[in-house]
């Protein structure tokens, strides 16, 4: 085997297996990397990159897993320890309405007083007062969380949410997938086949989800490798997954505080994320996660989405980020073009969207 042959089985539209995954990210031809991702980007989604004008809203970080990754988790009487009510979310969504968002992003911690009352009513509240809002809201661990909490089915919690204005999954949760892993940076966490199952049934009721990989830590390249093969085939299953999001590693703060990852690992999973994830429309370039430059630079490394405007994102920045809580669209339109793609804003479902109002001046 070497790179030739499995760029020109690339270029054919074959398909490339675990083998060769791996052969490409141990390889040091980064500039092949990037040819044959953009093979795979451009039969997607053309010179397009995509961006969506969002609000991020915590409900809570207090979580029963104390997950070693995690600088966000906290117990109920720690300092950092939040928890809104249902008022105080409706407020903080009606500011991110007040600035032309399209999409709520909604997650929080296990927390372990919460009812299972509070999120359907959440979600309820919300569309009632923002119909054209779309609610992305809930990993897979929260939704696991609510069923054990409920005594319900995976399957009616889900419909339950979907009942009270759920409109897609945001994907977060899956982590690393392999074992060997989720035993020494979150034992406590689900694990994978319970991941895959709560996707795999809320594709079937027709939610659209996001799926994630969480790397630069303790994780070796087949282990990357096999978190993405565990991707392709519930997506030829159920072609329910719109978008695969590799976010990079935050370390300030955690329990793994001093491991860095490299940009050139950030080449290598965004690339061959790319190419082997071939029934998967979109790659994300998480700037929040990656830092600006680097993000720029996914988009000529497979990645055909930039996410969005994010506005108070909490979660990455308790983990010591130095990125901005919030980007302008008309910064994260020149960063596009500056990559060479043309900039296209989106709604969470990636339908384009032509706004007849301007955004105001923070968002614009």
């Amino acid at each position: 085997m070497n790179i030739h042959e499995i760029e020109e089985k690339v270029r054919s539209g074959a398909r490339i297996n675990e083998e060769d995954a791996l052969f490409l990210f141990e390889s040091n031809d980064v500039h092949a990397l990037g040819r044959m991702a953009e093979i795979v980007r451009r039969r997607w989604n053309g010179n397009k990159a995509y961006y969506v004008v969002n609000r991020h809203i915590n409900y809570s970080n207090v979580c029963e897993d104390h997950c070693k990754f995690c600088a966000f988790s906290q117990k109920a009487h720690e300092p950092r320890a939040f928890t809104y009510d249902i008022d105080e979310m409706l407020r903080r969504a009606e500011e991110g309405a007040s600035l032309g968002v399209v999409e709520f992003h909604i997650v929080g911690g296990l927390h372990p007083d919460l009812p299972y009352s509070y999120y359907v009513d959440l979600l309820r509240t919300l569309k009632t007062h923002f119909p054209d809002i779309h609610l992305k809201c809930f990993t897979a661990v929260e939704i696991s969380h609510f069923a054990r909490i409920s005594g319900r089915s995976i399957e009616d919690v889900l419909k339950d949410l979907i009942e009270a204005g759920l409109g897609s999954l945001p994907g977060g949760g899956a982590e690393m997938f392999a074992q060997r892993v989720r035993d020494k940076i979150c034992p406590n966490k689900m694990y994978v086949d319970e991941w895959i199952s709560v996707h795999r049934t809320a594709h079937r009721l027709g939610l659209r989800s996001n799926a994630t990989m969480l790397y630069g830590h303790i994780e070796t390249p087949e282990e990357i490798v096999d978190h993405i093969a565990h991707l392709r085939p519930l997506q030829d299953e159920t072609r329910g997954f719109l978008t695969f999001i590799p976010l990079r590693f935050q370390s300030r703060n955690t329990r793994l505080e001093g491991l860095m990852c490299t940009g050139l690992k950030d080449l290598r999973v965004h690339a061959v994320s790319r190419i082997y994830l071939d029934n998967i429309p979109h790659i994300k370039s998480y700037w929040t996660m990656l830092g600006v430059k680097t993000a720029q630079v996914m988009l000529r490394f497979g990645a055909d989405d930039f996410d969005g405007t994010v506005l108070d994102e909490k979660i990455v920045h308790m983990a010591g980020s130095t990125s901005p809580k919030l980007m302008p669209a008309s910064s994260i339109r020149r960063l596009i073009e500056e990559a060479g793609r043309e900039p296209v804003e989106r709604d969470t479902l990636f339908n384009p969207i032509e706004r007849r109002n301007p955004l105001p001046a923070s968002l614009a």
